[in-house]
């Protein structure tokens, strides 16, 4: 919960994959809040538990009440998604920001190739996020990843990350559009 908080309000992106990963904590100990204060809850130090068990309770309500217990994600991480997407247009039509331009043009061969490959249709953030949750799983499997796979996530990483830092500046004011 208190990690949650701290990368909403340091890093939009960062934030995004940790919900998806609680979405899939959720998911493996079967949406039961019992299984989860079993074996997540429980290695938190005692004064911290309370809280923990009323946000991974919420979540889990939200995710019943969503119909997102099997796969899917919960709304309120679906719009961050949209949030970043409108500032994603809001930036391409922008030519205050052609270094945002230029990265997302690096990544978009890949972007392209990923969602051929998925067959799904979700928008092009959607396909990056899920690309660097992807290899975030691969590593923590520690499992191989090819070169083709590292460049394009050196470039998407880019791109989300150049992306994430213009979010921030426009929560706080600073960004310039046109």
């Amino acid at each position: 919960m208190k990690i949650a908080q701290q990368l909403k309000e340091k890093n939009i992106a960062e934030y995004l994959i940790y919900m998806w990963q609680v979405e899939d904590l959720i998911r493996a100990n079967k949406c039961d809040i019992d299984e989860i204060r079993r074996n997540i809850i429980s290695r938190y130090p005692e004064e911290e538990r309370p809280a923990l068990e009323e946000w991974y309770g919420n979540l889990v309500e939200m995710m019943r009440a969503e119909g997102v217990v099997e796969k899917g994600h919960l709304q309120i991480n679906r719009n961050v998604i949209q949030n970043l997407m409108d500032l994603h247009g809001t930036l391409l039509a922008s030519t205050k920001y052609p270094f945002y331009n230029a990265a997302y043009f690096k990544a978009l061969p890949f972007i392209v190739e990923l969602r051929q490959k998925n067959g799904r249709q979700e928008s092009e953030l959607e396909t990056c996020f899920e690309a660097l949750y992807g290899v975030l799983l691969l590593r923590l499997q520690k499992k191989e990843i090819s070169q083709g796979t590292t460049k394009a996530i050196e470039a998407i990483s880019s791109f989300i990350s150049l992306l994430a830092n213009y979010y921030d500046k426009e929560k706080r004011g600073e960004l310039e559009l046109d």
